[in-house]
């Protein structure tokens, strides 16, 4: 059966992160804090007009909407059974560093209708959020300057996997404000701590088997995760809270400040290893706040 919106998401994707191509070529990097936001206000602009074309009935939770964080202004999109969750410019700092790829564009669908999936694959999407009834039904994330689109609606065969088991654990950090548990936690795995940009280029780089885990505390917003969640979901990897517990979207705050994506196999002993750090200082999980505050899990051979 063919998934239209999983198509609409990838090709809004896709094509959101060409014109973000295209303007950066032609405002070059010069004025860094200009290039970021015109990057982002054509994307949105382009992607919410795209949807209002092919989805006029649909709702649209984007980050650079105004009053996107307040909770008053949620009233039609938590009336409404189906919401786009965009992120036009996931990584702005990133996007306006000549010479970085670690930035992305985010399309995400979240539902209440019942899902279209083979049984199989609806137990992976569709235990995102029991309590709300709603899930995520499709999305992208386009990786623009590596040339790469990863769907929700995959062939199968399901993530790839990162390096063999028992290979040393690599950590890779936020580049800017990283939470302070980080340390600790790379430490209890025997861990190394490396840098990295975007959320979503981190969430692509375990999808894609670059890494084998993603771990974010300090503040992020539903447009952060959604369509990196979507197609982590739907590749059969785990996707929750920081304690475990499901991640939850389309709500009045749209603030989610933490998770997990990981391989399964790794879910047990890395959510041990936050939760005992956490329980020795449970402010810990609290710095950040720019949205990008994280770490990742890889292996290393040797």
């Amino acid at each position: 059966m063919t998934n239209f919106d999983a198509e609409l998401a990838h090709r809004l994707a896709a094509e959101a992160g060409e014109l973000l191509l295209q303007i950066r070529d032609e405002r070059g990097y010069a004025e860094p804090r200009a290039l970021r936001e015109a990057g982002a206000r054509r994307s949105h602009d382009y992607i919410v007009e795209q949807l209002r074309l092919w989805r006029p009935d649909d709702a649209v939770l984007s980050e650079e909407a105004l009053g996107a964080r307040d909770a008053d202004e949620a009233a039609d999109r938590l009336d409404a059974q189906r919401v786009w969750i965009v992120d036009p410019l996931d990584g702005t700092r990133e996007y306006a560093e000549e010479g970085r790829s670690d930035w992305a564009v985010h399309v995400a669908l979240w539902s209440t209708e019942p899902p279209a999936e083979p049984a199989r694959r609806r137990r992976r999407t569709g235990g995102v959020e029991k309590k709300t009834g709603g899930r995520l039904a499709a999305g992208a994330i386009a990786l623009p300057a590596q040339g790469t689109v990863l769907s929700a609606d995959p062939a199968p065969g399901g993530a790839a996997e990162a390096t063999p088991r028992g290979a040393q654990v690599r950590i890779a950090a936020s580049r800017t404000r990283p939470p302070s548990f980080l340390g600790e936690v790379a430490a209890d795995l025997g861990a190394l701590l490396v840098p990295m940009g975007s959320a979503g280029a981190k969430i692509a780089a375990v999808i894609t088997g670059e890494v084998d885990a993603y771990v974010h505390a300090g503040g992020q917003y539903e447009w952060d995760s959604a369509a990196p969640v979507a197609v982590a979901l739907a590749q059969g990897l785990h996707a929750s809270r920081l304690d475990g517990s499901p991640l939850v979207y389309n709500r009045a705050d749209p603030m989610l400040p933490d998770l997990v994506v990981c391989r399964p196999r790794l879910a047990r002993s890395l959510l041990d290893a936050i939760r005992d750090r956490l329980a020795l200082d449970p402010a810990a999980g609290e710095a950040g706040g720019d949205g990008e505050t994280g770490l990742l899990v890889t292996s290393q051979a040797g």
